[in-house]
């Protein structure tokens, strides 16, 4: 089914197969059109048949262009029929126009698809709604399949006969015609003149399609990413420090705020990072600016357009910053927590990180994504203490970085906002604060190239590859062992970025101590490890002199009690035990 066209010049978006997800970027996309000029009337047109409203993402959309008044026309085009399931099994009271009855400001009309005149009517007063700044607008047109959902349904087998006559009988390809010769407006003959021209302008692109080539196989890579690389040489720049050593998480919102003074494209928003919605209010309160405060001040300092709160949606804000980036504007969403980031992942894995390859470089969407990740809270239980970042790293043309010190974490950032890829930027909870891993701030041009691992420790005896809140605990494990045993020389690389990860360092210290430690915190089996684990045990088992071993967490959920906590996730104990074994194999 290669139908994701679309068209740059013409401002259409590449299509998509999933159904409601484009509801959301509407929204995205209609908020950077009043973010780059208000003045300019533009309406963003989005549209989709009855059934894709059942998706949670049409309800999210109706209710963020509400509350924003945004020019968006929502276009239903209900035939009746989700592939097999009639409207009346899939919208309760048959109509999604009622349902949405009680959305304040919200345009409604109803009317008959295959009637031309009555649809540009309908679709004109719809688009002028908008453009008037009055909100959004849905069109609930009904109109009429008159074949099968695709080649590989036969719709005979659960629509009658006589359903399929009546639908035929309102095909406007036919009906159309007949009222403009009743009217005279044509005469047969030019009715056979226009039919023959369309029949030789399909003839004419199908003729060109079938000469077109096809795509040579090292094509394949082709708009993966983009071609700023964000692990080029000239995004590593030398830190300039000055001031005290702040904390991992007052450096991130150092660097949000100088590039959103660099960059006024910068859009920061999600659940809570606003300093407070209210602006009247601003003046009285401190402000929130995020539960980790990580976007404390900005919407002081940039205003409610730059930085606000966004409803408790996690795939409405992924989906809001595709159609943001698609403008060419810079958004940074937030997920609060990293375990509700599951109702967005259709938004990332099938939406942002393709867009760009399944366009052919036509469109791209360079969204960073930051989330709040990571256990070792001594409370946060199964829903504020997971991890799972290797969903994530299977996924192509999808950036993922995870620094482990605040140092790393402002040049990471720096780079992801300064590139043109989507960048997942994962966050650890437990090292937004913690006092060894500060750092002075580095200068308002420092970045980090991705794909660069930081040599964290060196040695000779063994190497351990982590990345987050172990590669202090790796730390501290090899501290332990080295003081027991003082011929053992342990070296540390911390990854720092996991999609790219940095190969040649890993190979260069394999080769180097012939025995090797892969540690992550989250579970062992299916881990992130594994891939780093196979791919050194596949490419440099000659230069080993022990088995690969992995160090993670339990293969379950981590728990609310401190003691079950410290029992689930890898512990500084646990890596001591593990880089033991290896140095005795």
């Amino acid at each position: 089914m290669p139908s994701h066209w679309g068209h740059r010049r013409y401002n259409i978006v590449s299509c998509s197969s999933p159904t409601g997800t484009q509801f959301v970027q509407g929204v995205g996309c209609a908020e950077a059109s009043l973010y780059r000029d208000r003045a300019a009337a533009e309406v963003t047109l989005v549209s989709a048949g009855e059934g894709a409203t059942s998706e949670g993402e049409f309800w999210e959309a109706l209710n963020a262009a509400c509350l924003k008044r945004l020019p968006v026309l929502f276009l239903i085009q209900d035939n009746g029929w989700a592939i097999s399931v009639p409207v009346e099994h899939q919208i309760a009271g048959g109509s999604i126009s009622n349902l949405a009855a009680g959305f304040p400001g919200l345009f409604r009309e109803e009317v008959d698809g295959t009637d031309f005149l009555a649809s540009f009517r309908v679709m004109k007063s719809a688009a002028a709604w908008c453009r008037e700044g009055n909100g959004p607008a849905l069109v609930h047109a009904r109109v009429v399949r008159l074949y099968s959902h695709s080649l590989s349904d036969d719709e005979r087998l659960y629509k009658t006969a006589a359903e399929r006559r009546a639908e035929a009988e309102r095909d406007p390809v036919v009906r159309f015609p007949q009222s403009l010769i009743e009217e005279g407006v044509i005469d047969r003959n030019m009715l056979q003149q226009i039919t023959h021209e369309v029949d030789e302008e399909v003839h004419q692109a199908t003729q060109q399609a079938l000469r077109e080539a096809a795509p040579e196989p090292e094509t394949a890579l082709r708009h993966l990413y983009s071609e700023i690389d964000p692990t080029a040489e000239h995004f590593a720049a030398q830190p300039e420090f000055q001031g005290n050593p702040l904390t991992m998480v007052d450096l991130i919102n150092a660097t949000l705020r100088e590039e959103m003074r660099r960059n006024p494209d910068i859009l920061v928003f999600g659940e809570d990072v606003a300093d407070c919605s209210r602006d009247e209010s601003l003046g009285e309160v401190k402000g929130k600016g995020g539960v980790f405060k990580a976007t404390a001040g900005l919407q002081m300092e940039f205003g409610s357009n730059r930085s606000f709160n966004a409803p408790l949606a996690e795939a409405a804000i992924v989906g809001r910053a595709i159609g943001m980036a698609t403008r060419g504007l810079k958004p940074v969403a937030e997920v609060q927590f990293f375990d509700y980031i599951w109702p967005a992942m259709m938004q990332i894995r099938d939406e942002l990180a393709t867009l760009r390859w399944r366009s052919n470089g036509s469109f791209s969407c360079p969204a960073v994504i930051r989330v709040a990740i990571g256990g070792y809270l001594n409370g946060g239980g199964i829903y504020h203490s997971q991890c799972g970042e290797v969903e994530f790293t299977h996924i192509p043309g999808l950036r993922v970085v995870m620094p482990s010190n605040a140092l790393d974490a402002c040049g990471l950032l720096r780079t992801a906002l300064r590139a043109d890829d989507p960048v997942l930027f994962l966050e650890h909870k437990r090292l937004y604060r913690e006092p060894y891993n500060r750092s002075p701030h580095p200068g308002a041009e420092f970045t980090i190239p991705f794909g660069r691992a930081r040599l964290v420790k060196p040695g000779r005896s063994l190497t351990v590859i982590t990345y987050g809140a172990l590669v202090q605990k790796a730390l501290l494990a090899a501290a332990q062992v080295e003081h027991r045993r003082p011929e053992a020389s342990i070296e540390i690389l911390d990854l720092r970025t996991l999609a790219p990860y940095d190969w040649p360092a890993i190979r260069a210290s394999v080769q180097k101590t012939s025995r090797v430690l892969v540690a992550h915190e989250d579970t062992v089996s299916w881990g992130y490890g594994a891939e780093i684990a196979a791919r050194i045990a596949d490419e440099l088992f000659d230069r080993l002199d022990a088995p690969v071993r992995r160090t993670g967490a339990l293969d379950t959920w981590v728990g609310y009690s401190p003691q079950l906590e410290a029992a689930i996730l890898p512990q500084t104990e646990k890596l001591e035990n593990d880089i033991e074994r290896l140095l005795e194999y």
